[in-house]
């Protein structure tokens, strides 16, 4: 069943530009919309369409205008705008984490179909491309299983996620202000501070925190290969290290801390600050999963 996650997704960040506009504004042309937020006009049409039907827009063509003012529309839960691929990896990850997977687990795939409530051949799908990275392996008449980490293994994909992100993070501090990812990093950063507030009972809900901020930032500077890495560093950087319990609560309070100072950085578009702070987040979550890969 198609869930149509870009036009929610488009629709989310539509509603989040035309929010910050004076009332009476006129809205920015398709062309402009879809050139801003990477969508094609056919998309662009389809939020205008839904944000006339709830009054947020009113007018035609080039006389369309915003309507603030008792603005009634309300985003798309997060969980919508994700594509089912990633929805799959998600829960993938959280049950590798959960269930304290370790070299030898069998991985089922009606078993796992069952717990996420979803097909068996998006399931398989994801298992075939994830075995690439020979982290899982299929062996005939058994299944899949998980082979487990090696501390040589994160080593070598610690060198590549240090150079894809901190491109990335250049390229995120160059945006010109009316870019979408700002507002999507401001959200991120209220998060973070609505997080650290409650660390003592909320510490495990970090780890989609600081998935979702390190995917932003990569999606500043996409590329189709970079961004095929980006569902192993997922497992490795954002759930196996979290399986060490040990001062779990204390390192993601630092964690996050260190997120907010990248984000300062970020939105003062200084790249040599950008750098450090990157670096510096980057050596603590290294230091962090190799602690967990020498204990297994």
């Amino acid at each position: 069943m198609k869930t149509d996650t870009v036009f929610k997704r488009a629709f989310n960040d539509v509603l989040d530009l035309v929010s910050r506009l004076p009332n009476g504004s006129t809205l920015p042309s398709e062309n402009t919309l879809g050139a801003r937020l990477k969508i094609s006009r056919t998309t662009v049409r389809k939020v205008i369409a839904a944000l006339e039907t709830q009054g947020v827009v009113t007018g035609a063509g080039r006389e369309r205008v915003v309507r603030t003012v008792g603005e009634t529309a309300r985003p798309f839960p997060h969980a919508e705008t994700i594509p089912m691929a990633a929805q799959v990896e998600e829960r993938f990850m959280e049950w590798l984490l959960r269930d304290n997977a370790r070299p030898g687990t069998a991985i089922n795939e009606l078993e796992l179909a069952r717990k996420f409530g979803m097909a068996t051949t998006g399931i398989r799908e994801f298992l075939n491309r994830f075995q690439r990275f020979g982290l899982i392996e299929k062996r005939p008449n058994s299944g899949w299983v998980f082979k487990g980490f090696t501390t040589s293994f994160a080593l070598e994909l610690f060198e590549i996620r240090e150079m894809f992100e901190l491109r990335s993070a250049r390229a995120l501090a160059a945006l010109p202000g009316d870019s979408p990812l700002w507002a999507q990093l401001e959200a991120l950063q209220r998060e973070h501070l609505q997080l650290l507030e409650n660390i003592e009972t909320r510490f495990h809900d970090f780890s989609d925190l600081d998935s979702r901020f390190h995917r932003l930032i990569s999606t500043a500077a996409p590329n189709r290969f970079i961004d095929s890495f980006y569902d192993i560093i997922t497992v490795i950087f954002h759930f196996h290290y979290q399986w060490n319990k040990q001062d779990e609560r204390q390192r993601n309070e630092v964690a996050i801390r260190e997120h907010l100072t990248y984000m300062d950085a970020l939105f003062g578009h200084n790249i040599a600050l950008v750098e450090l702070a990157c670096r510096a987040h980057l050596v603590s979550a290294k230091q962090t999963l190799l602690r967990s890969t020498s204990q297994k």
